[in-house]
């Protein structure tokens, strides 16, 4: 029996293992006081199941945000997560009019980059108890 997943609640797939990916999920906690956002590590069996539901690349090199049964991939997705934080990270939100053959391939380039400059970790993030609540 699959597990329903909730898609009117925003979900942030992430590389667990990304030193990089990591920061920037810390930095979204503490910037969505209000707990809009939930996150699971596309490593992880709940982020497989996301996968496997909305058809989405197993290769994909990139954070991904779900919402109502949608998902943004790439710039689209870490633009559209500034939507969800508090004032005045939420102001990030106005690139959302920068055209996306603008920001993908410079979200791609950085992407294919983060490892050598941030590093990596053996495995995924483990949740501390205060924001266990906020993983999925």
């Amino acid at each position: 029996m699959q597990t329903a997943l909730k898609t009117t609640t925003p979900v942030v797939l992430f590389d667990g293992v990304c030193n990089f990916c990591n920061r920037m999920v810390s930095f979204a906690i503490r910037h969505d006081k209000k707990g809009a956002l939930k996150f699971a590590p596309i490593q992880s069996a709940k982020g497989r199941e996301y996968f496997s539901k909305f058809g989405i690349d197993k290769n994909a090199d990139t954070v991904i945000l779900v919402v109502d049964e949608k998902v943004y991939t790439y710039a689209g997705a870490a633009i559209r997560i500034c939507r969800y934080l508090d004032w005045p990270v939420k102001v990030y939100y106005g690139f959302i009019i920068v055209p996306s053959f603008i920001s993908q391939p410079l979200y791609k380039w950085f992407a294919a980059r983060r490892y050598k400059w941030f590093g990596k970790k053996e495995s995924c993030m483990v949740p501390t108890e205060d924001v266990k609540d906020r993983f999925l």
